[in-house]
């Protein structure tokens, strides 16, 4: 393993000194560089973003899968990479219930047979959920997910380079600032003959060393000439140690003045440095926040597909169920022959259109008829006599198409007379508007009083 012990001590020593710059910002000793206003702006609207994202990313996974144990299993299978294993959905479940029982019970009894219908209709719903389900999951959650786990966490990273970036240049600015303080210090030169003792007197050789200036020579200079630090004839003793501190009321050499020069032109070149790199990380993470608003476009497609897969999800099912309605009805008719209880209780209404009041009324059961065919196209094509009694208006919920020449079409809000005959399917009726009629489903139809 290649070891650089330099490179371990001087990243241990640039993050010994972020952390001191980072602990004295938030114990207000330091000063810090503050992010412009739409800097922050930026900042602010990424955070909402990302959290806003896992929100709603955690609550349509619970909408399609509420299982946490399937979606735990989900979970692992993605991060091992591997394919998750096709799980029935509760609708196939219990078609598959529905027909076992119905096989057990006699599938030719009523019962059976209604079970059996009823099996086929939830496994056709168990199909078109799986099918919204993989439509979901590919167009929305997937790319939440990719934002996630990819577009986020490269603007984490990013963001935590700037943060080590301004600490570096807070830290650069308080170091040539001491810097600073520390040269203007030095180069207050105390005046020699003010400085030293009223009983302190030099020797002709040792006043003749010093300029007018008062400056003394090089310590080179001294300590070629009194190796041992002093002159014997001398009173005055020169100081081994160079570094002269004004406290002590001695000299300051110009090797210090020079040492305290050399510091300030190092802290300012390292300023400059940490100065340009601020400045370039800033731009790119700039470039990188601003990108969140490509996100908000893509996002808001991903919800327009997502919208579209559930708008056809719940359209099947309605079908399907629509479907299993009138089979039953044709059924009960069979069972029950005689009866009829209009109960005009709308199901999900049509995607295009609102929810109306719900409306419950009984229709009157219209006199038997001796001999009459059970309600078709043949049947309908006979003139039809209305009952003297039991007709009723009816305002219409929605639009229907007519199937066959045997049903009357019918438009939202229109007005039309409505009457049952014996024997026919309780969830129809024979609408009549102007000179034409036919079948009509209860369930688009409001009875009125």
């Amino acid at each position: 393993m290649d070891f650089n012990m330099k490179k371990l001590a001087s990243d241990a020593g640039i993050f010994f000194t972020r952390a001191v710059q980072f602990t004295e910002e938030k114990f207000g000793q330091a000063e810090k560089t503050e992010l412009d206003a739409h800097f922050e702006n930026l900042l602010a609207r990424a955070d909402s973003t990302k959290n806003w994202t896992e929100k709603i990313l955690r609550q349509t996974e619970v909408l399609l899968q509420p299982n946490p144990s399937a979606r735990v299993e989900e979970f692992l299978y993605e991060k091992l990479d591997r394919k998750v294993p096709s799980r029935v959905t509760n609708g196939e479940l219990l078609a598959q219930y529905m027909a076992e029982a119905a096989s057990e019970l006699g599938p030719t009894t009523p019962y059976g047979k209604t079970l059996i219908k009823v099996a086929e209709a939830e496994k056709r719903l168990g199909a078109a959920e799986r099918d919204f389900i993989h439509t979901a999951s590919i167009n929305f959650l997937t790319p939440l997910r990719n934002f996630l786990e990819g577009d986020w966490k490269t603007i984490s990273k990013e963001r935590r380079l700037l943060q080590n970036r301004r600490l570096d240049l807070d830290a650069c600015k308080a170091r040539l600032k001491k810097a600073k303080a520390a040269e203007a210090k030095a180069t207050t030169v105390p005046d020699f003959q003010e400085t030293r003792p009223r009983n302190y007197i030099l020797s002709a050789s040792a006043s003749a060393t010093l300029d007018d200036t008062s400056c003394p020579p090089s310590w080179a200079e001294w300590k070629e000439e009194y190796p041992g630090g002093w002159r014997l004839p001398c009173f005055f003793l020169l100081p081994l140690n160079p570094s002269v501190t004004r406290a002590r009321g001695c000299l300051s050499l110009p090797k210090d003045r020079k040492l305290w020069n050399d510091e300030v032109d190092k802290a300012e070149q390292e300023l400059r440095v940490a100065q340009t790199e601020f400045d370039r990380q800033a731009e790119v993470t700039r470039l990188l926040l601003e990108g969140i608003s490509s996100t908000h476009v893509n996002h808001l497609r991903c919800l327009h597909e997502f919208v579209e897969s559930q708008t056809t999800y719940y359209a099947q099912c309605y079908r399907h169920m629509l479907d299993l309605q009138k089979q039953l009805g044709s059924s009960q008719g069979a069972i029950f022959p005689g009866t009829f209880v209009g109960t005009t209780e709308p199901v999900s209404p049509p995607l295009s259109s609102t929810s109306p009041t719900t409306a419950v009324a009984t229709m009157p059961v219209g006199p038997s008829v001796a001999g009459l065919a059970p309600p078709g196209e043949a049947a309908l094509r006979l003139e039809v006599t209305p009952p003297a009694s039991g007709t009723r208006k009816a305002r219409v919920l929605y639009d229907y198409e007519a199937a066959d020449s045997s049903e009357l079409a019918l438009l939202a809000d229109e007005l039309i007379t409505v009457y049952s005959l014996p024997g026919m399917d309780p969830d129809w009726l024979i609408g009549e508007r102007g000179n034409k009629k036919g079948k009509v489903p209860v369930t688009y139809l409001e009875l009125l009083s």
